[in-house]
């Protein structure tokens, strides 16, 4: 299955003329610890699938659905079985702030199940089969139709999250207006991240206290202020990097760190290389890049 693999970095050979590879995969085979930059949506049909990534290793079961954020370190191992295996770039789907958050949320990887998610679970799993099929049968529009419904898929996972997420509060009306206030915060952030924005900024535009605001943004995002922010710089700087015309330290400075050191030790910890090996692994000829 993966065809380039420098490093741990796969280029993606995706189908002429579109941003999509999609993969009725049956071989035995082990794909090791690898990233890129398409989202990775994985569902067992026949048997169990073993996956690792970032700190986690998971069986998915039958029917068990994965989703694994762009840029993340993952290994599949040799297992017996079929699954489909949905790569698709969405840069152009990042566009719309709520998917770009919802992505953000879910990093590094979502995974989804009856259990876990009974209300949604049935429809994201029709789904996954409905993108095989309009993918194999290539249809005119049919990378069209299949953004489509990964679309939905991203609107399915952020409602969800955010049904959940209304426990902030007992009753109703408050309830409706911690959400659309945390909305507003993540986007906030999202629009902001590259200008030194601290908890205390934050949590003064939210309207809370620091200590009301930490235990709430962590109920909704499932993350840290800081762990958030820099993800996003991260985000930020890895899309930066394959202009070979900026140097490192000015990616670094545009992407809201104010030192190479904190910006190439954070770059590590959330993409398992530094930037400059990143870079390399985009250059159309090595060393063609400024460091």
């Amino acid at each position: 299955m993966i065809e380039h693999l420098e490093g741990t970095h796969e280029t993606v050979n995706y189908r002429e003329n579109t941003n999509l590879r999609i993969y009725d995969n049956v071989q035995y085979e082990d794909y090791p610890m690898h990233w890129h930059s398409p989202v990775e949506i994985v569902m067992p049909i026949r048997n169990e699938y073993r996956v690792e990534y970032a700190d986690s290793t998971v069986t998915l079961n039958e029917g068990e659905i994965l989703i694994v954020c762009p840029g993340v370190l993952h290994h599949y191992y040799a297992c017996e079985g079929e699954r489909y295996i949905i790569q698709a770039e969405i840069s152009s789907v990042l566009n719309l702030r709520e998917v770009d958050s919802i992505l953000t949320i879910i990093q590094p990887a979502l995974l989804v199940t009856k259990k876990r998610f009974p209300e949604v679970y049935s429809r994201i799993r029709d789904l996954v089969e409905m993108i095989e099929k309009e993918y194999k049968r290539a249809d005119s529009f049919f990378e069209a139709s299949i953004y489509a419904m990964l679309t939905e898929m991203f609107v399915l996972i952020g409602r969800n999250h955010t049904q959940a997420a209304q426990r902030f509060a007992s009753d109703e009306v408050r309830q409706k207006k911690y959400v659309d206030k945390f909305m507003a915060v993540c986007s906030y952030i999202d629009e902001h991240c590259t200008e030194s924005l601290t908890l205390d900024d934050i949590a003064s535009y939210s309207g809370f206290s620091k200590y009301h605001f930490t235990r709430l943004f962590k109920q909704f995002t499932g993350s840290t202020f800081y762990k958030y922010l820099n993800q996003k710089r991260i985000t930020r700087a890895e899309r930066s990097l394959s202009d070979m015309t900026l140097s490192v330290t000015d990616v670094a400075m545009a992407s809201g760190f104010t030192s190479m050191s904190a910006f190439i030790r954070m770059f590590k910890i959330m993409k398992g290389c530094t930037p400059s090996e990143f870079r390399r692994m985009y250059s159309p000829r090595p060393g063609e890049y400024s460091s």
